[in-house]
């Protein structure tokens, strides 16, 4: 990924030096690290600067990131994915339930990280796979990428900040009660198991979930769910432990009868660009295999 950063400086950042400069920028110390192994990649009115020279009301500082090998284990593979935005620095996609997210023992060439691997090996682009909101393999719908370190790093900083807003529609059996609230549960991995998680109020990381009612159809409740925190499987625990548990959901609740994956849907995404500061929103429609249920 070849990106090209322009910064006019002020002079409120007048006799300042460049890395401190980055660094209110948000770039991290390892990015600065990176920086200074390629090439021309510090640049103040076309000079190539270290990190500790000065600048000055008037400079033109240009940020040369360059990233020219691709992620070595992960395989390109043909696979169709769903691109809802792309720019210079980031990409967004909705992703089809039954695709994991990152390559693994058992699912080597069948994950998101493959089929991009194989979408910029078309564009004969270089490829490091950063995915921002990770999503379980079952659970379909919206996740950002970043295209190069400097966006992976300011989007993950918004994510720990939780400046980046997801919602997910579920879908329940029955009547869902109440219609609507909010679930504080804080959740810990289950002994035993690397998997699943449970509410633990005594040892557990704080977890809090939104939620209100959108539809009641076909004996089912289709449920809109902000997130406060993400932690692993925290929307699949917090509707079981109120007692309403995702359908279709093998690990918490095999109830399979109108659907063979956990009916979860991250439906919108919204946040801050990380480099260009514009306003970012997406929506990705309810899925298929989720209207069934709901006979829609």
């Amino acid at each position: 990924m070849d990106r090209r950063l322009i910064y006019n400086i002020t002079a409120q950042d007048n006799d300042i030096r460049i890395e401190q400069f980055l660094r209110r920028k948000g770039y991290s110390r390892q990015n600065l690290v990176e920086l200074k192994k390629m090439p021309s990649s510090i640049l103040v009115n076309g000079i190539w600067l270290h990190l500790n020279e000065k600048l000055h009301t008037g400079d033109q500082l240009v940020i040369h990131i360059q990233e020219n090998e691709s992620s070595k284990l992960i395989p390109p593979v043909d696979m169709p994915i769903d691109i809802i935005y792309e720019d210079e620095d980031l990409i967004v996609i909705n992703k089809s339930a039954g695709m994991p997210i990152h390559p693994s023992m058992d699912n080597y060439t069948n994950s998101l990280a493959n089929a991009l691997a194989y979408y910029y090996k078309k564009k004969e682009l270089p490829f490091i796979f950063r995915c921002t909101n990770r999503l379980d393999r079952d659970t379909s719908g919206l996740t950002v990428i970043a295209k190069h370190m400097l966006s992976s790093n300011l989007l993950s900083t918004m994510t720990k900040n939780h400046e980046i807003k997801r919602e997910y529609s579920a879908i329940v059996r029955g009547k869902l009660k109440p219609e609507s609230g909010t679930i504080c549960a804080p959740l810990s991995r289950k002994p035993g198991s690397i998997i699943e998680r449970y509410v633990d109020f005594k040892n557990g990381q704080t977890a809090i979930t939104h939620y209100y009612t959108e539809l009641y159809a076909n004996g089912h409740t289709l449920v809109r769910l902000q997130l406060e925190t993400g932690r692993t499987h925290q929307i699949r625990i917090h509707l079981k432990y109120i007692g309403f548990p995702l359908i279709g959901d093998y690990l918490y609740n095999p109830d399979m009868e109108f659907i063979n994956r956990q009916a979860l849907h991250s439906c919108h995404l919204s946040f801050v660009h990380p480099i260009t500061g514009k306003h970012m929103d997406f929506t990705a429609p309810l899925p298929d295999d989720m209207k069934r249920v709901l006979s829609l």
